[in-house]
């Protein structure tokens, strides 16, 4: 199928989710779930624009079926779903530049899908439902353009048996309960793509861990959305939230969003995960280890680089993971655990043990989530700062995150900035020190 029939062709880390033929500017989700059967009973509705001509236009959509679909209002000539794509075909091609609306229902018992990073996607818990949905997990649980760079706003309505909380990006904006079930809307006016969306349904209950100061945007307010009984663990395991955000805040500049929750599930999971706005742990994860508490410091970080700053292409993703573990190690300095250069020392010795047989900044689709991305990223952003000194590398963060908050970057746009911010640092350039890090195998020395 070509480009101009919406093919997604968009990543090769990805293939077969994504295009860029149209931009999705809004998805609307009404969702009914029957957390007891693992019943979805959905209805999306799509504003897009054709950014080609369009003979088709075509989302993903895994393992649920599309009953009922609407172009601008009336019945498309055709629709068809093959393998894990819908495809569908307007009476007219679509001209570049035309604005429609899709209005999609479907239904079916929701899955995670199988593939070579393990499951991800829609997952049923003990007593619950969690999306973890990166990388490609989104189609699980409603038809979408699916790829990083393909931002959108959103607006998410789910109902669910009562007792029931549900939890999902941006601000909760409504409330209702009817007989025995509840309805939760949730707002998220921010562009955010459409693997960092999430749904958890669970027997949670808010907990209020505190507020800091925002520039520009009020006042962040900082949540955990726990199960009762896991209350007083949360309350000692999460007590450092407000003081990261408030970390991160200063080196990388204001918070991107207005709320910040990390949801506990009573599950033990195997890794947290990151969603816009929202953290999601396992009980496991809520302890004083610096292990667990590293893992929190880790999944707020990607709240600047990862949720606002966005990689245009999966194979920079060294943006988002090399960036979070470096906050890991800022985090570690200022909680007096350990100084960024031991935390540095510690991941050069790990590396030099480890095979040097990837290109970190384009490391396949096979090990994009390599620990070797994330480790030798951080070096390399480590590299960077003792290059130019701590005043000219935390203005580069600052400049990165504000200049490309809630916007797609590469690692030449990063590089950009480095130069120009760094520009009065002697012999600076921000290519010869960030090359040997990101795209040559042999582990360069470590950072003096």
């Amino acid at each position: 199928m070509s480009p101009k029939n919406g093919a997604p062709v968009l990543d090769p880390y990805t293939p077969g989710h994504g295009t860029a033929a149209y931009r999705v500017e809004r998805y609307d989700l009404e969702l009914d779930v029957k957390v007891s059967s693992n019943h979805l009973s959905g209805r999306t509705h799509i504003h897009a624009e054709a950014r080609e001509r369009l003979d088709a236009v075509t989302l993903s959509l895994v393992g649920l079926r599309a009953s009922k679909i609407s172009l601008d209002g009336a019945k498309p000539r055709h629709w068809t779903q093959r393998g894990d794509q819908l495809i569908i075909t307007p009476r007219n091609p679509l001209p570049k530049g035309r604005g429609f609306d899709l209005d999609i229902r479907y239904e079916g018992s929701p899955r995670p899908l199988d593939g070579r990073w393990g499951e991800v996607g829609w997952e049923e818990l003990d007593d619950g439902i969690l999306v973890a949905g990166q990388p490609v997990g989104a189609p699980t649980w409603f038809p979408c353009n699916d790829h990083p760079s393909q931002k959108a706003a959103f607006g998410i309505t789910v109902t669910a048996e009562a007792g029931y909380r549900v939890v999902s990006n941006g601000v909760l904006t409504a409330h209702r309960m009817r007989s025995s079930r509840e309805t939760w809307v949730y707002e998220q006016s921010e562009p955010m793509s459409t693997y960092l969306a999430t749904v958890l349904i669970g027997r949670y209950r808010e907990l209020d861990l505190g507020r800091l100061p925002n520039r520009g945007s009020g006042r962040v307010r900082v949540l955990a959305t726990v199960p009762p009984k896991l209350r007083a663990e949360a309350s000692a395991g999460l007590r450092d939230q407000v003081r990261m955000v408030k970390l991160f805040s200063e080196l990388f500049g204001p918070y991107p969003f207005r709320d910040y929750t990390v949801v506990v599930t009573e599950d033990e999971l195997e890794i947290p995960l990151e969603a816009q706005s929202l953290s999601i742990v396992g009980r496991n994860h809520i302890k004083r280890t610096w292990d667990a508490q590293r893992l929190l410091a880790h999944e707020l970080a990607h709240q600047w680089f990862g949720n606002s700053v966005t990689v245009r292409r999966w194979e920079d993703i060294w943006l988002h993971e090399g960036f979070a573990c470096y906050a890991e190690w800022l985090w570690s300095e200022e909680a007096g655990v350990a100084s960024v250069r031991e935390r540095a020392a510690a991941a050069w010795k790990l590396l030099a043990s480890r095979p040097q047989d990837l290109v970190i900044g384009s490391p396949g689709p096979a090990c994009m989530f390599d620990d070797r991305v994330y480790k030798r990223g951080a070096l390399a952003l480590h590299a960077v700062r003792r290059a130019v000194g701590d005043d000219r590398f935390f203005r580069s963060l600052r400049a990165f995150a504000s200049e490309y908050r809630h916007r797609l970057a590469s690692t030449a746009d990063f590089i950009e900035i480095l130069d120009r911010v760094c520009a009065g640092a002697r012999k600076f350039s921000a290519a010869a020190v960030l090359r040997p890090w990101l795209y040559e195998r042999s582990l360069p020395a470590a950072p003096k």
